[in-house]
């Protein structure tokens, strides 16, 4: 081959390598609703045992809508008041599908919190009563540059069937512009949501302790 065709033949190769690289998709990016770091100890005050705690989390019901592993973003409106827009971002990715990542960050956070054991993740349960939780996602709502809301309703049963108790939760966090602050707003919601949660089992674990007479309530 003559020199100048080889020359001719490296420049088209190297603009078609530059074409096709401006033309590749940026590539997806996942979070995780899991925050970084449990409590090093219990933080929720239950009576004292010779065994441990356990607690199964049952997966949490949401709308279908939420139910995805793309993040769904609330659009900023322009001016004031509230927009009924929402972004479904394919290259924004929870690290699972969002209603896992829920009951993962969940139970991880309310077990840390009480010093339990998480029947979640599998295993026998054992002769003790377990506390299980049915948790419902009533809403969550995270609006791009501005903050992260949750709603959530949850039941604890003991699996003996000696108590039983309903109660719900909301809170809203505030969050900075992007991605990654909208996805560290719903690591913070959501970590609130399992102290709420925890602080209402341990409630319940107090009121069933011998020798105890108290009502159970939300905490």
């Amino acid at each position: 081959m003559k020199p100048f065709l080889k020359m001719f033949s490296a420049t088209a190769v190297s603009a078609a390598a530059v074409l096709v690289a401006g033309c590749a998709s940026p590539p997806d990016r996942y979070f995780t609703l899991a925050t970084p770091a449990a409590p090093a100890a219990p933080v929720v005050a239950v009576p004292a045992a010779g065994t441990p705690m356990f607690i199964e989390l049952a997966p949490v019901a949401m709308a279908e809508r939420l139910a995805r592993p793309q993040m769904l973003v609330r659009k900023a409106p322009a001016s004031g008041g509230a927009s009924a827009e929402v972004e479904l971002l394919e290259q924004h990715r929870w690290a699972s599908s969002f209603e896992n990542e829920m009951r993962d960050a969940l139970a991880s956070g309310i077990a840390a919190r009480l010093g339990a054991v998480d029947l979640t993740k599998g295993g026998r349960q054992p002769a003790q009563p377990a506390w299980r939780i049915a948790v419902q996602l009533q809403n969550f709502d995270a609006v791009e540059n501005s903050r992260v809301d949750a709603a959530v309703s949850w039941t604890v049963r003991r699996s003996d069937g000696e108590r039983s108790a309903t109660c719900q939760w909301t809170g809203s966090e505030p969050v900075g512009s992007g991605i990654d602050a909208l996805a560290q707003g719903a690591q913070r919601v959501t970590a609130k949501a399992a102290e709420a949660i925890s602080r209402h089992v341990g409630t319940m674990a107090r009121a069933t302790a011998p020798g105890t007479a108290a009502v159970a309530s939300c905490g």
